[in-house]
This record gives C-alpha cells, structure tokens and sequence, in this order.
C-alpha cells in the first residue's frame, strides 16, 4: 500500500483549521466589533420583547403595546449610542494619553527607550542581540508606533472612534429590536405573545449560535444560554405585567 497521503488531507502543518486561520493584522479589531454587534443586536432582541410582552401580559390594547414598543426601542438605542460614545472616549483619550507619555520619553531618553524595547524582545523568547536588531531596526522606522505596540498594546494609527461605535451599538441594537416590534404588532390578537415568544427565541439561538462561531467557543452552551435568558426575562416581565394589569382592572 502506497504511503503516500491523499492531496486533500490535512498533514500536521497543513490542516483545515490552520488554513483558515486569518493572518490579517487588523482581524482581532473586527472581529471585536462584530462580536460587539451581535451582542448589540441580542439586547435590542431581549429588551424590547420584554417590555412588549410585559405591555401586553397587561393590557389587549395594541396601540399601548406598539407605543411601548417603540419607547423602548428609542430609549434602548440611545442608551446604547451614549454609553459606547462615552465608553470608548474614555479609553481613546487614555490612549491618547498614554502615546503622549512615550512620545515625550523618546525624545527625553531615546537610548533607555531602546533598551526598554530591547528587554521586551527579550522576554518574549529572542536571544539578546537578534532582539536588540530588531528593537534598533524598528525603531528606526518608527519608534513610536514599534514602542506603543510593544509596550502598551496600542497601535497610534488605528485608534477607536467614539462615534463609530456609537452608531454601531445603536443600529445593532435598532435591529434586534425590530423582530419583536413586528411580530407583536402584526400578530393576531390571540396568538401574538405565542409568535413573539417563539420568534425571539429562534432570534436568540442564531445570535448564541453567531457569538459562539465568533469566538471559537461550543455552540449548544452559548445557544441554550442566550435562549433560556431571553425566556426568563420575557416571563418575568409577562407576569408583572400580568399582576399589574389584575390590579388596576
């Protein structure tokens, strides 16, 4: 029998999961952000179903169900706009800070800088004089970008945008928000917490099903879990509503 392998195995080096691997520099950024959306999008989910479904354990009428609908809908984007915009400005301008910092110690100390870089090739495996080249060529490049990368994690061309994230959170946020808007606003009277309740769900488990792909994590956990949360919230909040419609009537 021949030893030779078949062109499409995997070999050790060369295997399915290793050709997939992306190498791009930026990948980890994006995928942050798209994780960060689908997250968004799974609050728009769960928030506005709950207070639909809470409306509606109280009350039939569909005009107060909507206009609760479309008052979490704005309050819940917004909240989500603002919070990111501060968030990320808040650490924007820690980074900003931070470049600033090593930028006046290259020009105050330029020789400890490289020695400082040097150590840090060091303890990341390489033997002292390949780090100290590599410290020397990079810096030679630039320095700040070789010395805020290494140090501090930053990269001083790449910072966050605050208002990038911020309208990202929001349409992420607006989206999910819809697939309970509609359902429940066009939904026959008898069965619309039924359809919400079950389109929410599916919603639910394609979200778990994304964030889980995204990072690398098992499925069937992340999906039950993101399933089961939702239910429990849309519950509490229909039983609320439920006592509090009992009361009032």
């Amino acid at each position: 029998m021949s030893d030779v392998r078949a062109s499409d195995e995997p070999t050790p080096l060369d295997n399915g999961h290793d050709r997939e691997e992306p190498h791009d520099a930026n990948v980890g950024a994006r995928l942050n952000w798209l994780r960060a959306g689908v997250l968004g999008a799974n609050d728009g989910i769960v928030s506005t179903a709950g207070v639909v479904v809470g409306v509606a354990g109280a009350t039939a009428d569909k005009a107060a169900i909507i206009l609760a609908g479309i008052a979490a809908l704005s309050a819940g984007a917004m909240s989500m706009a603002a919070g990111e915009y501060v968030s990320v400005s808040t650490q924007r301008d820690s980074e900003r800070a931070l470049l600033s910092l090593e930028r006046r110690e290259l020009h105050e100390d330029p020789d400890g800088e490289l020695e400082e870089l040097t150590q840090l090739y060091e303890a990341k495996g390489m033997r002292r004089e390949l780090a100290a080249e590599v410290a020397r060529e990079l810096t030679a490049h630039d320095a700040l970008t070789a010395h805020a990368e290494a140090e501090l994690g930053i990269d001083p061309t790449d910072l966050t945008n605050p208002w990038h994230a911020a309208g990202a959170s929001m349409l992420a946020f607006v989206v999910g928000a819809i697939l309970p808007m509609l359902t429940i606003t066009f939904s026959p009277a008898s069965v619309r917490i039924h359809v919400t309740v079950v389109s929410v769900a599916a919603a639910l488990a394609l979200t778990g099903w994304v964030s889980a792909r995204l990072g690398r994590s098992p499925a069937t956990r992340a999906v039950l879990r993101n399933v089961a949360g939702g239910l429990l919230a849309m519950g509490v909040t229909y039983a609320i509503g439920a006592l509090v419609g009992v009361n009032i009537g």
